[in-house]
């Protein structure tokens, strides 16, 4: 298909809307609690609280102290305290502990807690238990959307994939349709909507209902279609060795809402530096999508052209020196400081991947992906084990071996299990029962009675009156059936061709040719074909769960593509990678797209395999 007659691409809605909106209700449920006082906040909510009001802010709303919670005895001598919490059990107890030590002491304060994104029923549960109830004011502060750049916003919520996909606690679906909702008031009516996933199909009716109940208000579309999908249609992404620079930076250095900090090993000094990755950044927006292997080239290139800029000062007369000083010097100052920082995260990352033999590293996930000399990978994986070279970097090899084999034989599953108990403890049997459950390290049971399972459940993904039977069917047949997947959808380049990382071709760019995200290549299917038409095999395969609803405009209207109906919101529920950002940005530039990617958060192989571990808490 030649995309040589498409248009630019339209201009993405403004985002910084959302912040506003956040900020605002914030202050409005700080004021609820007039006069001088204490605000404690969770850990994980000082960082995006960062991006919405500054510390001069909450001052200037009467906040006297900030503390993080910390689930231990308070020094605060306040007589009001806020605390602006996660819903979580634990929280609300010492919230309550800190309400009864107070009684106990004859102490009297007023008590407010802010729940955010939303409280649910539990948490008031147990404030009554604790006797506590009626000394506490509750509300929420629904800060559901972050934005994180002009085509990334995030829910902040990392905890929605352990708990929707492995403990099957759905509290988190509601938050998830509450998001949309959002968006489709301030941005819609969207067009059509497509997903695929037991989550994304209960997202979608949750906001039907949220749509139904509420007021119907005409006005212009900003966003045509949304995409919903969850993570566990495609595990293996993720768990891929990230090569593009900003999944790079993230996998080496943690990008934190949107920030990250680089160490002395980066700045050349004895100081940290923290720096916010966006589209504001001229250099790293160059630079983000690369592969790395071009970056260095950029660089170089970049500092040779700053150079050019400032030897323009030699034979300027005064009113030429004043003007490039009044209008270029400071922003090549800024530009100098980003590159020299980009250089030094460059070269501490060419150091920390040739210390851990990457190449090697990538050869072997390539063999998996590709289903080329297995029984090398083993010996490789366990080396790896053996040697102890990284407990998470172990694990994520297991998983890619048993996902790309749909499950490792019991001999292979049993030798491997052991070694990685005796290296890295004994206390990993309930990771490991934990990956069993979620399907991502599986032992193969014997062929003949999983064929016979799996022809059950064939049947009954076809038949729509058995839709119970089949979401009990496919999790006990939970296989990953990626070799066939691959095989249909073209996920693995013939490895014969020779691949230009310099000019990509198609998506597998951002795991050096080898490969093209699932996710990807799935949403931009069902683009193309404007449905899941033509694509029975690959749901079957992925235990079904697909849809594809007209929303909101007339079929007359769809046959010409509006601007709106090229802005695609692709929503991921249980997180998404920088890779498979950057994979959708290329497919939007060469389909004439502009992809809004909204996710529960941002993850990579280490944020998924960390919360599979038995010590998570």
């Amino acid at each position: 298909m030649a995309y040589s007659s498409r248009r630019d691409a339209p201009e993405l809605p403004d985002f910084s809307l959302l912040k506003r909106l956040a900020k605002d209700q914030l202050i409005y449920l700080l004021e609820q609690l007039p006069g001088k006082k204490d605000l404690f906040i969770d850990a994980d909510l000082m960082s995006p609280l960062d991006r919405i009001a500054s510390v001069t802010t909450l001052k200037q709303h009467e906040v006297d102290k900030l503390y993080k919670v910390e689930n231990k005895p308070i020094v605060s001598t306040c007589d009001q305290l806020c605390f602006l919490i996660r819903p979580r059990i634990q929280t609300v107890r010492w919230v309550a502990d800190i309400v009864n030590a107070d009684k106990a002491a004859g102490r009297f304060r007023r008590y407010k807690i802010i729940f955010s994104p939303q409280k649910f029923y539990a948490c008031e549960t147990i404030l009554e238990e604790q006797g506590v109830y009626g000394d506490v004011s509750t509300d929420e502060w629904a800060f559901y959307l972050l934005p994180l750049d002009d085509d990334i916003i995030s829910l902040e919520l990392p905890e929605f994939f352990r708990d929707n996909f492995l403990e099957g606690d759905q509290r988190w679906v509601m938050t998830a349709g509450s998001t949309l909702h959002l968006l489709h008031s301030l941005y819609g009516p969207f067009s059509k909507v497509y997903g695929i996933g037991r989550c994304a199909k209960m997202t979608y009716e949750s906001w039907r209902e949220l749509v139904e109940e509420g007021e119907q208000r005409a006005r212009k579309s900003d966003i045509g279609n949304v995409f919903l999908i969850d993570r566990d249609v495609d595990f293996v992404t993720p768990l891929c060795s990230q090569v593009v620079y900003e999944g790079l930076v993230d996998d080496i250095f943690r990008i934190k809402c949107g920030s990250v900090e680089f160490g002395p090993d980066v700045t050349s000094s004895d100081k940290s530096v923290k720096v916010m990755l966006n589209s504001q950044d001229k250099v790293f927006n160059e630079i983000r999508n690369e592969h790395f292997s071009n970056v260095f080239s950029f660089l170089s290139q970049k500092a040779r052209n700053l150079q050019t800029a400032y030897d323009k000062r030699k034979g300027m007369d005064i009113k030429q020196m004043k003007t490039f000083v009044a209008e270029e010097l400071k922003g090549l100052k800024q530009e100098h400081r980003l590159l020299s920082l980009h250089i030094g995260a460059s070269e501490s990352m060419m150091k920390k991947k040739t210390k851990q033999d990457f190449q090697e590293l990538l050869k072997t996930e390539h063999s998996l992906l590709e289903g080329f000399e297995i029984r090398e990978c083993i010996a490789y994986i366990e080396e790896h084990i053996n040697r102890q070279v990284s407990m998470i970097d172990s694990l994520r090899l297991l998983c890619l071996l048993s996902l790309t084999e749909n499950g490792l034989l019991p001999k292979d599953y049993r030798s491997l299990k052991a070694q990685y108990l005796q290296s890295y403890g004994i206390e990993h049997l309930l990771t490991f029962a934990n990956l069993r459950q979620l399907g991502l390290l599986v032992e193969q049971q014997p062929g003949e009675t999983l064929t016979v399972m799996e022809s059950k459940v064939g049947k009954l993904v076809n038949d729509k009156t058995a839709g119970k039977l089949t979401d009990a069917f496919s999790s006990l047949a939970k296989k990953s059936n990626f070799r066939a997947l691959s095989k249909r959808l073209v996920l693995v380049p013939k490895s014969g061709e020779e691949y230009d990382l310099r000019v990509p071709r198609d998506m597998a760019y951002i795991f050096s040719g080898a490969y093209i995200p699932l996710s990807c290549r799935l949403i931009e299917q069902v683009l193309e074909r404007d449905g899941w038409t033509g694509l029975e095999e690959v749901t079957r395969m992925l235990n079904g769960n697909e849809f594809a609803v007209t929303a909101g405009s007339n079929g007359a209207e769809t046959k010409v593509k509006t601007d709106a109906q090229r802005i695609i919101l692709v929503m991921f529920l249980g997180g998404c990678s920088y890779s498979e950002i950057s994979a959708l940005r290329f497919l939007g530039k060469e389909r004439g797209y502009k992809f809004i990617v909204v996710t529960t958060a941002i993850i990579n192989s280490a944020r998924m395999l960390e919360a599979m571990l038995d010590n998570h808490v």
